[in-house]
């Protein structure tokens, strides 16, 4: 999992830029539960799934930022499984975009 937070006061327009720059990266705003639905990630959490390093990972949702802003923040964690509750559900149209 991956957060992303741009500092100051960043507008819709640049987070809609951040959303594109992830994807662009192979990040998705959206994961899909063990039952194959899907639900929206929080805002500026992304999910993604590859065979690299958290330093590529980091690195990567870094240069995502930085085509954004110069004042960002990101987190990267990786675990083997996780829980939710309450996440608004998302369409396969959705996952696919997000």
């Amino acid at each position: 999992m991956t957060r992303v937070q741009l500092n100051g006061r960043p507008t819709a327009e640049q987070y809609e830029q951040l959303h594109k720059q992830m994807k662009r990266r192979g990040f998705t705003r959206v994961i899909e539960s063990s039952e194959h639905k899907s639900y929206w990630l929080p805002h500026g959490d992304y999910y993604r799934e590859a065979s690299v390093s958290h330093d590529q990972v980091l690195a990567d949702a870094k240069a995502a930022a930085a085509a954004v802003s110069t004042d960002y923040e990101v987190i990267v964690s990786e675990a083997p499984s996780s829980k939710w509750s309450n996440l608004k559900s998302a369409t396969k149209a959705d996952a696919a975009a997000a």
